[in-house]
């Protein structure tokens, strides 16, 4: 179990870094859109490659913080139901779930993204619309973020036996600290005192 839960704390490490990597893609879609937004109003200018960005940065966030939401304990419960139970029953209700609905989920569409990431690279994929982008790295940010999730779901998984056999604390225990939008101003302000 102790080399179980040393895989667990390398994926943890691994979705912490992709999840703040991740908080900064919102700050710069943000500015990207704003910018988009002001010169389609103040000059008449546009382009599709810059609001397929825009999508492509969307896609990033979601799907790539979909692990690190999961290491936060940020994702979606029916509390209302596992609320009622002790925390040991908490962590069987988690078990199950991961194994029953979390995994085959996240590796089916990890197995049925993937022919259409390779079918866009053979073929060198582009959008439809004059001036898009290639498609190809929009398609591969599908079964990458679902990798990130099974990973995650993996060490929630290990994690969870480990509470019941009374080797770790409970880690379902929301996680104390500052949201990712506090952590994302906190880093701006560092950021400013560096400059």
């Amino acid at each position: 179990m102790t080399f179980l839960l040393s895989v667990s704390r390398g994926i943890d490490a691994l979705n912490e870094r992709v999840g703040k990597a991740v908080i900064w893609l919102v700050l710069l879609m943000t500015i990207l859109s704003a910018g988009n937004a002001v010169m389609r109003y103040t000059i008449n200018y546009s382009s599709n490659g810059l609001l397929e960005i825009q999508w492509y940065l969307f896609a990033v966030i979601f799907l790539f913080s979909a692990g690190y939401t999961l290491l936060r304990n940020e994702h979606v419960r029916i509390d209302v139901v596992a609320g009622k139970f002790s925390p040991r029953g908490q962590a069987w209700i988690d078990i199950i779930g991961t194994l029953l609905f979390l995994m085959p989920m996240a590796v089916l569409i990890m197995y049925l993204s993937w022919p259409i990431f390779m079918n866009a690279w053979d073929s060198g994929e582009m959008s439809s619309n004059p001036g898009g982008l290639i498609r190809w790295p929009a398609r591969l940010m599908i079964p990458v973020g679902f990798l990130l999730l099974v990973l995650q779901g993996l060490s929630e998984l290990i994690k969870r036996i480990a509470f019941l056999r009374g080797l770790i604390a409970n880690p379902a225990e929301k996680h104390k600290g500052p949201s990712a939008e506090e952590e994302l101003a906190a880093a701006i302000k560092a950021k400013k005192g560096e400059a």
